[in-house]
């Protein structure tokens, strides 16, 4: 999904990731238009919210065929929307420290889930750690994958996770924002995230199986 910034123009043509994307869809578009044939839907930060509201029944239309969204966000996407905006997405703005990493004893706060998980075959912890602007209540039987341990309360929940149950299809939501940071040339480690995370989807990792099985302890 592309709404027009230079920033997303630039991710989404990067060639590296570009190899990975099928179709574009143009976000006003969308209402009318539809969406293009597809198994996976990347669903952009920081797109205008009239816009992606207007889109809201064709996003709710994948899911209900059974594909994937996935959604980025600081979440301008979620911000003053109605909480069911997408499936089970409960979201909470938290206060966004951008220079944490200037404190020689600081911690992002930052916490990997289920080690065996796919995902971090392709990822690790270091490459999805930056600033993040909010935290996700994810509904039960999701599987989060990074977690925020902030010192309020009111600043711990899910940063990443992958939600099977709340519909036909599978939901990824991640309170972060790396194509705005790639295409902005800021950020090293967006673009080491989005250098695993693509071809992760692309590869078609969101299985049943993408809980990587055992063998002696250690990944199979």
């Amino acid at each position: 999904m592309y709404g027009g910034s230079s920033a997303h123009h630039r991710a989404l043509n990067e060639p590296k990731y570009a190899r990975w994307l099928a179709a574009t869809a143009y976000l006003p578009d969308i209402p009318e238009a539809g969406l293009p044939d597809h198994d996976v839907l990347l669903v952009p930060e920081r797109l205008h919210r009239g816009k992606l509201h207007a889109a809201r029944p064709r996003l709710l239309e994948s899911l209900d065929a059974g594909h994937t969204v996935v959604v980025f966000g600081e979440q301008s996407v979620f911000a003053e929307q109605p909480r069911d905006w997408l499936p089970g997405v409960d979201w909470s703005p938290t206060p966004t420290n951008y220079w944490w990493w200037l404190d020689r004893e600081a911690t992002s706060g930052l916490h990997a889930h289920l080690p065996h998980h796919d995902l971090w075959r392709h990822l690790t912890l270091a490459d999805a750690t930056w600033h993040h602007h909010g935290v996700l209540n994810p509904p039960e039987g999701s599987e989060v994958l990074i977690s925020h341990h902030g010192e309020s309360p009111t600043d711990r929940g899910a940063v990443l996770y992958v939600d099977r149950v709340s519909s036909p299809g599978t939901l990824v939501v991640a309170a972060l924002d790396p194509m705005s940071h790639f295409g902005s040339y800021f950020m090293p480690a967006t673009e080491r995230f989005l250098d695993g995370f693509l071809p992760w989807l692309a590869e078609g990792a969101l299985t049943t199986d993408d809980l990587v099985k055992e063998s002696d302890g250690r990944p199979a």
